[in-house]
């Protein structure tokens, strides 16, 4: 309140005399003022300067971010804006996200191999990292042929952990991306981990539950046909496939490689993720280690 009397008044009294009388600091009236300066242009800008801002994001996320996410992201740069201010701005000018579509169906469940219980039962909310991971395949065209992509998502904060890009969909591509997700976390053997996945060959092999029991994770599978109990990896698909490969012509599966890891790389350091109260997987769970106790060294 007295810094706002100065600044009404300075130009009846000298600023010096305000502050003495007032028993404040000058250095801390200046401060103040430096302060609300460098918030005035976020406050008060423009709809064309808004709307550069809003461009340059949407251009930034590839078309992925509707007024919601695009909102959050302005105000984590400092730009002080109304949500409804945004979405007002961004329907009058048609700037919206990518639509969502429907993608092929890429599991082969029509086999003889032992079937997991449904361990996860849809718990899709998990406490800590590295209790409940999930993985899937999905497909995408190059003028090459098909290339296929696995990954494997930690529940608790919908990092990718893994994955692994292959011209064939066999059980090696798999367990890549679970041998890297294993070595990135080196989750406990004792703490009861599980790995969610489809009926998929590639997880109901040999082979990928030998690799699972040699981690010490447990498997746990969807029922048949019922795509909702593996709902966050075709919800990652879904936004890979709209945010950043529809519409693309990839000659190569080099191509095709080089954007898909890029995409991985970019959601899991600064998507911001609904799920998450809009914070990347990254930063979410940064945000979680801060604030576990510290226990003192021996």
């Amino acid at each position: 309140m007295k810094y706002a009397f100065i600044q009404r008044h300075r130009r009846v009294w000298p600023i010096t005399v305000q502050c003495r009388v007032l028993e404040v600091s000058v250095a801390g009236y200046h401060e103040h003022v430096g302060r609300r300066a460098s918030e005035a242009p976020c406050r008060h800008l423009s709809d064309e300067a808004l709307l550069v801002h809003i461009k340059a994001l949407h251009a930034e996320t590839h078309g992925g971010y509707g007024w919601p996410r695009i909102w959050r992201a302005l105000r984590a740069r400092g730009v002080r804006v109304g949500k409804q201010r945004v979405q007002k701005l961004m329907q009058l000018h048609g700037i919206r996200a990518k639509g969502r579509r429907r993608f092929k169906v890429t599991t082969d469940s029509k086999h003889d191999l032992p079937i997991a219980p449904n361990l996860l039962d849809r718990q899709f909310t998990v406490a800590e990292p590295d209790k409940a991971w999930v993985g899937d395949i999905t497909y995408i065209a190059t003028t090459e042929g098909w290339l296929f992509l696995a990954v494997i998502i930690d529940l608790f904060s919908r990092q990718v952990i893994g994955w692994s890009l292959r011209s064939d969909m066999t059980r090696d591509i798999a367990i890549d991306a679970l041998r890297m997700a294993w070595f990135k976390r080196h989750p406990d053997k004792e703490a009861g981990l599980i790995f969610h996945s489809d009926r998929g060959s590639q997880y109901a092999s040999k082979d990928y539950r030998e690799a699972l029991t040699k981690y010490g994770i447990t498997a746990s599978m969807s029922r048949r046909g019922n795509c909702w109990d593996n709902a966050c990896s075709e919800t990652l698909f879904g936004s890979l496939k709209v945010e950043r490969l529809h519409g693309q012509r990839f000659g190569t599966r080099r191509q095709a490689k080089d954007a898909v890891v890029d995409w991985i790389l970019w959601y899991n350091r600064t998507r911001l993720h609904s799920t998450l109260a809009y914070v990347s997987p990254m930063q979410f769970e940064d945000n979680w280690r801060a604030h576990q106790p510290r226990h003192a060294s021996p």
